[in-house]
């Protein structure tokens, strides 16, 4: 029991780093936002007043990447089923646009209210 636990810690593991490598090699936004976060993570020490507001800033950012990387994955299946232009699938990759750029507002917020 506790084998198999452990087995599919490290299956999950493998394939969130696969995830986040594929989405920094072929995406220049989870690249973008991943190069943000790396350096937020040394840097939001001496901006962030205190430990709260360094969380909020970090979670923030983090949520940012996990939204890019969601909508990236929605863009890739919409494009594995067709390349042709489709109204409903353009609508589909707007919404995703669309969170992206609400995590995008909500992460100025929080950075610039600190």
């Amino acid at each position: 029991m506790f084998s198999a636990t452990i087995n599919s810690l490290l299956n999950a593991t493998v394939n969130t780093v696969r995830g986040l490598s594929y989405g920094i090699r072929i995406e220049r936004a989870v690249r973008q936002e991943t190069i943000v976060f790396i350096i937020a993570l040394p840097l939001g020490v001496f901006i962030a007043p205190g430990i709260g507001w360094y969380a909020a800033m970090i979670g923030v950012l983090l949520a940012t990447l996990a939204v890019e990387l969601l909508n990236t994955a929605i863009e890739k299946l919409a494009d594995r089923i067709t390349l042709d232009r489709d109204v409903r699938i353009g609508m589909v990759k707007d919404f995703g646009s669309a969170a992206v750029f609400c995590m995008l507002c909500l992460s100025a917020l929080v950075v610039r209210f600190n």
